[in-house]
């Protein structure tokens, strides 16, 4: 029998500095994320970081924090009930930190008598500090507990064109109204290190923008190609003219070289460039979640005003609209026949 597990990134379970900071722990000891030895790893982020970052980071949870809970724990959920409803194969959500852990999907979905999994991240592009680290734990998982399940794993969609369609119906549904001077394109950032270390081949990535655009088999596992071919084609689609958009990347930790240009630098620049009306927009993330609702949405948009913008307008996530979720449910409907 087959079913689904989709799976995000997680959550808190509130917004304190006692439930952020073993969420944090789990999150940066992950060693997909801060790839460094353990003995490194643990001295940096149970020595440094979380001696201070659990309180900062509970205030920011506190800003986006819903009557329902976490916001993409509520939007994930909406979204998986939703692509449950147009299924016939039962569909499971799991988050890789967190509670609503992947064991707890893989055992949902095997009490259903599925033996045959897709397992789908939601992220639009690959990287190590999101996909890699999912695959690697669900597999961990299925040796030790489910030996008898098989895994279809889906690659990146970030180039499929359902996607790129719903995506761009979706900006353009959003931004309807908005007569921005500029659509900046942020995506999460990543250490450049780890787009060497996804590099296929050894040698294609030279970090340079160039062997972006050059064709190559490291592109199945490159993050910076497949966010800077998301944009390609959602600005195509959308007849976005060369100068209106730019694109840039966000959430980055100090003391490492990461991929640039940085969102907050660029958008403090842009109002004595003469950007006044700025649009936003995440391709990252399908869900709303920190990094958009309170990095962005308030953040950036403060930042924005701050140094001379006059109207800043953070596009939402696709979260759990119709088209976004038809096209999830198409996926797993030609999986499953």
């Amino acid at each position: 029998m087959k079913g689904v597990l989709l799976v995000n990134l997680g959550s808190p379970e509130s917004p304190t500095a006692k439930d952020v900071k073993p969420y944090l722990d789990e999150f940066l000891m992950d060693k997909y994320v801060i790839d460094v030895p353990f003995l490194l790893r643990a001295l940096l982020v149970r020595g440094i970081i979380l001696q201070t970052r659990p309180k900062k980071s509970a205030e920011a949870y506190a800003r986006i924090w819903t009557d329902e809970g976490s916001p993409l724990i509520v939007i994930s959920k909406k979204m998986h009930k939703k692509v449950a409803s147009k299924v016939a194969i039962p569909v499971a959500l799991a988050m890789r930190y967190g509670t609503i852990t992947i064991k707890k999907g893989l055992r949902e979905l095997k009490d259903k008598g599925v033996n045959e999994v897709m397992l789908l991240p939601l992220y639009p592009q690959h990287a190590m500090a999101s996909t890699t680290t999912i695959l690697v734990l669900a597999e961990e998982l299925r040796k030790e507990f489910f030996p008898e399940m098989k895994f279809t794993i889906v690659p990146a969609f970030y180039n499929k064109p359902d996607y790129i369609k719903a995506l761009s119906n979706s900006i353009k549904k959003h931004l309807e109204g908005f007569d921005y001077d500029h659509l900046l394109f942020s995506y999460h950032g990543v250490p450049k290190r780890h787009i060497r270390k996804t590099d296929v081949t050894k040698s294609h990535c030279k970090m340079d923008r160039t062997c972006c655009e050059t064709p190559s088999p490291a592109h199945e596992f490159c993050y910076s190609h497949q966010c800077y071919e998301t944009t390609k084609q959602v600005v195509k689609l959308l007849g976005i003219p060369e100068g209106k958009y730019s694109q840039t990347f966000q959430s980055r930790l100090a003391g490492d070289k990461w991929l640039t240009p940085y969102t907050d630098v660029e958008i403090n620049k842009m109002p004595k460039q003469g950007i006044k009306k700025l649009a936003v927009v995440t391709p990252a993330f399908v869900s709303d979640c920190l990094e958009t609702l309170e990095e962005i949405a308030m953040e950036a948009n403060e930042e924005f005003l701050h140094h001379g913008g006059e109207e800043f307008f953070a596009v939402p996530c696709m979260n759990d609209e119709d088209e976004w979720c038809g096209v999830v449910a198409n996926w797993i409907t030609d999986w499953s026949k």
